[in-house]
């Protein structure tokens, strides 16, 4: 029985520490409207840093200057910081020309990462004429750049089914894209299924589930509404009658992201990227909780 109980106590001793060596966290940050937002920005940046991360990556929307918006937080960051960061690079809304100018100008300034993708055009009645797949293989002829691109578990918002999804992300791949980045989800078997059709199909880079924290459950049911997210009957249950109090819900949610990643954890995935939304609190307690204890 001390044997077996030494024995117990040893795996656990090792599983810890395997889980600080190889646990890795990545972050998602917005540029912010103004200076205000900005100072907070860096804030957040400055607590989450403590917590060695990999990479991090900023947006940009469809409006006018959002390029521009985005190239100057990511000069700022990676300045600052010395971390890898890497823009979103959108084909949507540029031209080849535009496109080329705002790569050339990220690789001339040192930024060797990019998150390649389609975007949201500003017309709803906009023609694709370029797609992600299309953006990658522009981009590996200006550069040698690291490209990370999306994945969509549980189907993207305009895709017919999951198959069209699958051959799409594996266009991506095939042209040069070096992992994917999942949108948030909830439900772990959405994941897990999708990683195991991936593999079917010939895509074997890493898929790195997106994590998006709960600060607002009205908040959350928008997004997913606007991302075909499911939200699990369980979820709905925990913040039943919690509409007033959001401290109680970032409890929660903390709690949420803890099991999420666990349980992610325990099926090989290592790398964990997470949808700030430029804040700090719940994703550092998640993240530092789970650096400092086993799983």
């Amino acid at each position: 029985m001390n044997f077996l109980n030494k024995h117990y106590q040893e795996t656990i001793h090792n599983r810890l520490e395997s889980l600080k060596n190889t646990l890795q966290f990545s972050f998602e940050f917005f540029p912010p409207k103004n200076i205000d937002l900005e100072n907070k920005l860096y804030l957040s940046i400055l607590k989450l840093i403590k917590l060695n991360p990999s990479f991090f990556s900023v947006t940009h929307g469809a409006n006018n200057g959002e390029e521009k918006k985005t190239y100057e937080i990511v000069q700022k960051i990676y300045k600052k910081t010395g971390v890898i960061t890497a823009p979103h690079l959108t084909c949507v809304n540029n031209t080849p020309i535009e496109l080329e100018k705002i790569a050339r100008l990220y690789w001339k300034s040192g930024i060797r990462n990019i998150v390649a993708l389609r975007g949201d055009a500003k017309n709803k009645m906009h023609k694709h004429i370029m797609y992600a797949a299309d953006l990658v293989t522009f981009l590996k002829k200006i550069a040698d750049f690291d490209i990370s691109v999306a994945a969509y578990p549980e189907r993207h918002p305009e895709s017919d089914n999951m198959k069209d999804d699958i051959l799409n992300l594996k266009k991506k791949i095939d042209a040069g894209a070096n992992r994917a980045i999942t949108q948030f989800f909830f439900n772990i078997d959405s994941y897990l299924n999708f990683r195991d059709q991936c593999i079917k199909n010939g895509i074997n880079v890493e898929i790195i589930p997106g994590i998006l924290p709960i600060y607002n459950f009205q908040q959350l049911k928008k997004f997913s509404t606007m991302t075909n997210v499911t939200i699990p009957k369980w979820i709905f249950k925990m913040f039943n009658k919690l509409e007033d109090d959001l401290t109680t819900q970032r409890l929660i949610g903390v709690n949420i992201l803890i099991d999420i990643v666990k349980k992610l954890f325990t099926e090989g995935v290592k790398n964990f990227h997470f949808y700030s939304l430029n804040k700090s609190d719940v994703v550092y307690s998640t993240c530092y909780f789970l650096k400092s204890l086993s799983l």
